[in-house]
């Protein structure tokens, strides 16, 4: 059971996260295109697409957290360190996403769209839009290699 438990985490880290993590790197500098040219309908529809893409696969990556601690479970390491770091970062990684970078995406699509008036400094909004995507970027670096490593392992990897 802990092998399957095991794949459908690893299966659903790569299928969720994964197309989170390449549309929301690639939705500033797109945006910063179409705020540069902003009569191009092509860069509006690509960044209406990625926006899509990280909504949608953010939903779908809830399945990470609850066949992680499914596994975790099984294997009986919930209370180790590393877990307990790995979780908290994934959660941190989480919020990242849900409170900065989808509102921030909304917003400038909105501006470009017309729906809303642009704000001053949506070409900033655009700067601060790549660094809070870094940021979840980087958030999945720690956690996979926390995964990886497992500091107290008796795998001896």
């Amino acid at each position: 059971m802990t092998k399957f438990l095991l794949s459908v985490h690893v299966l659903a880290v790569i299928i969720a996260i994964g197309p989170v993590t390449v549309a929301a790197s690639m939705f500033p500098a797109a945006a910063r295109r179409a705020l540069a040219e902003p009569g191009a309908d092509g860069d509006r529809t690509v960044l209406r697409t990625l926006h899509r893409i990280c909504r949608v696969y953010a939903t779908v990556g809830i399945v990470v957290p609850v066949f992680g601690l499914a596994t975790a479970s099984s294997l009986g390491v919930l209370g180790d360190a590393w877990l307990i770091v790995s979780i908290v970062l994934t959660a941190i990684a989480a919020g990242v996403l849900v409170l900065l970078v989808l509102p921030r995406q909304g917003r400038i699509l909105a501006a470009l769209t017309g729906t809303t008036p642009a704000p001053e400094g949506t070409q900033r909004m655009s700067a601060r839009l790549a660094m809070y995507t870094g940021m979840f970027n980087l958030l999945w670096v720690a956690v996979t290699v926390l995964m990886i490593i497992r500091p107290g392992s008796t795998t001896g990897a």
